[in-house]
């Protein structure tokens, strides 16, 4: 069993720890807002990711697999939504300004990881790899526990990292550029998720 759980780590580490939807949403709000902001959204994430991950396991990919076009529905209302983060963080104005705009929360944290295909397929493979048919619900709800506390403790780095980065960036115009940036990697995933 050890061995298996160091080889899912293994999997899941460049899955986890590279930019995606997730990990950017999560170091555009940690340099935005500061990390502490982000804790409510993370766990609303997290959250959602451990109920999703459960379904999977426990069957959910066979009934994605017979009705293909739901996939394809969320891929597409997933980059809209991401398209939509960028777009509201290219309209902030600064970092300063943070106290007018709105901090993303629970329920933020949850609706994007329900549109975030790049989830669904990662887990789909996990169980896939990792999860034999004479496993049991232990097997599932370990597993489902591995990848839910991996991706916290990725996104928590993600938005440590955003703070970090928006400290060297507190004056107005280098707060524009950083959101700037930041809006063109958003929508850069979003286009990824819709070509991909």
């Amino acid at each position: 069993m050890l061995e298996t759980i160091l080889a899912l780590l293994l999997f899941l580490f460049p899955l986890a720890y590279s930019p995606g939807p997730g990990n950017m949403f999560f170091a555009a709000n940690g340099a935005r807002f500061g990390f502490r902001a982000t804790l409510w959204a993370n766990f609303g994430y997290h959250i959602a990711t451990f109920i999703v991950a459960l379904a999977i396991g426990l069957g959910f990919a066979v009934a994605m697999a017979q009705f293909a076009q739901m996939f394809v529905a969320l891929k597409v209302v997933g980059a809209v939504y991401v398209l939509w983060l960028a777009w509201k963080m290219l309209r902030s104005d600064t970092l300063k300004g943070a106290e007018t705009a709105q901090v993303a929360g629970f329920i933020d944290g949850v609706i994007l990881l329900l549109l975030n295909p790049k989830a669904y397929v990662i887990i789909a493979l996990m169980f896939t790899q990792f999860l034999n048919g004479t496993d049991g619900t232990g097997a599932v709800l370990l597993i489902t526990g591995i990848f839910t506390l991996n991706n916290l403790v990725a996104f928590t780095l993600w938005s440590a990292l955003g703070d970090v980065i928006s400290q060297r960036f507190r004056g107005d115009t280098s707060a524009r550029r950083l959101n700037l940036l930041f809006s063109i990697i958003l929508a850069s995933v979003a286009i990824w998720m819709l070509v991909l």
